[in-house]
């Protein structure tokens, strides 16, 4: 799943799970269930820096391309924090995250590179726990935004380069099977976490941000705000696991394993640990379809079961596939260097739609 879009990875592991859990019948301990959104929120400020930062630097804007790096940095640190890796993190599990979040968020060394005064200054935030570490982002991250608009939102050249150009209608949208930004900076408001919610999005507060005119300056500008609004989701998040302690994965140990300590003190665990990590879990017969809002639209996993310990048929539905289609309509009529523009505004990243 990490390498699908290696962008966004682990909101395409959250559709896998999900797919996993509705077969089982499984249920996801609430804490888990925040962690995820959580996780799945800073994936998707993830994934919008990427865009932006590759999407000016297409259009001939270098200094975003370094800023919104500078951003991602940190983000990727809480990945490595959780995972262990900074990009094909596996880190959510059938029933729930693969463990809590540490206490302990990792710090700089001295190197030869570095002196002890560099060092302790790049340490300054890093001092408390993971959650700490993600509420210092949050509460600096709204300035770095303003930063790229400062740049970028009312830039003669930029808007010169993106205004009116690849317009796509409402109808023509949806007609074309587009999702996420790519709908949305066509002024429908259709996002999964409001229209669909899963895991907690329906007890948290965060609007939709939507286009009038479906050009790509219209899309910048949804993407800008959809970090804004992750950014509120995260807060939320944050101030609720700060709150309510618990576990972190299923208690049934036919999905999820059981803890180390257990395992090594009772047979019956034991037994648990050897079926799971031999021949894994067998999945009941059955199908089902389960839908994220990913980044870049619906990112949509079809899982079929025949009662064996792997998938049957497996379907992904990339949310990147049917706008790459498009990329022909779009670009009908404007110049050579507008489909460059065209491509960026698509955010498309090929290992999802070559799956």
């Amino acid at each position: 799943m990490d390498r699908l879009d290696y962008v966004s990875m682990m909101v395409n592991e959250h559709a896998y799970v999900m797919a996993i859990e509705n077969l089982m019948g499984v249920k996801v301990p609430l804490r888990a269930q925040y962690i995820r959104v959580m996780f799945d929120e800073i994936t998707r400020i993830l994934n919008h820096l990427l865009w932006l930062g590759a999407h000016a630097l297409d259009v001939g804007a270098m200094t975003v391309f370094l800023y919104a790096f500078r951003e991602r940095e940190d983000l990727m640190d809480t990945y490595e924090a959780v995972s262990g890796a900074r990009m094909h993190a596996a880190y959510y599990r059938p029933g729930g995250v693969y463990r809590d979040l540490p206490e302990r968020m990792p710090q700089y060394t001295v190197t030869h590179g570095r002196n002890a005064a560099s060092i302790a200054k790049m340490n300054e935030n890093r001092q408390g726990s993971l959650l700490d570490f993600i509420d210092d982002f949050t509460k600096r991250f709204p300035g770095y935004i303003d930063d790229y608009e400062t740049l970028l939102t009312d830039n003669r050249i930029w808007k010169q380069r993106l205004v009116g150009i690849g317009i796509v209608t409402p109808e023509r949208a949806q007609n074309l099977g587009f999702t996420g930004p790519m709908l949305r900076g066509s002024g429908i408001a259709w996002d999964l976490r409001k229209k669909q919610p899963y895991e907690v999005y329906g007890d948290l507060d965060f609007d939709i941000p939507i286009g009038t005119n479906g050009d790509s300056y219209d899309r910048y500008l949804v993407r800008i705000q959809e970090m804004r609004e992750s950014n509120k989701i995260i807060k939320q998040c944050i101030d609720w696991l700060r709150k309510n302690p618990g576990p972190v994965i299923s208690d049934d140990h036919k999905v999820a394993p059981p803890s180390r300590e257990s395992m090594k003190a009772n047979m019956e665990e034991l037994i648990h640990h050897f079926k799971l990590f031999t021949e894994g879990f067998h999945v009941p017969p059955g199908e089902t379809y389960a839908a994220v809002e990913h980044p870049k639209g619906e990112f949509g996993i079809y899982l079929v079961s025949d009662g064996a310990n792997k998938p049957f048929r497996m379907k992904i539905r990339a949310p990147g596939f049917p706008h790459l289609a498009a990329l022909d309509e779009m670009s009908r009529g404007h110049m050579i260097a507008d489909v460059v523009t065209i491509i960026g505004t698509q955010d498309i990243v090929f290992g999802e739609i070559d799956r």
